[in-house]
């Protein structure tokens, strides 16, 4: 379990992504980073064997197994479309 504010959360997504463990974020408010985003927009790019994705200006290694939740406290929030698909 990850929150944003967490000092190396960046570090810690990118080694859950590069090994395929789940990752849910926690406590999101209305606004989400945006180096979330290719996450959000599965902007996932065969190269080679595998899968890469770029991800805070870095290319990480992509496992097809991970998964990422999102959970907020928030009993109405308005998220864009992405994030709910």
């Amino acid at each position: 379990m990850l929150t944003l504010d967490k000092k190396n959360w960046m570090m810690q997504l990118s080694a859950a992504i590069t090994i395929g463990q789940n990752v849910m974020f926690e406590q999101l408010s209305e606004h989400i980073a945006a180096t979330l985003n290719p996450l959000l927009q599965r902007a996932i790019v065969k190269q080679g064997g595998g899968y890469v994705i770029e991800l805070g200006g870095a290319s990480v290694y992509y496992d097809m197994n991970f998964q990422l939740y999102l959970q907020t406290k928030l009993q109405n929030p308005h998220y864009p479309p992405e994030i709910a698909a």
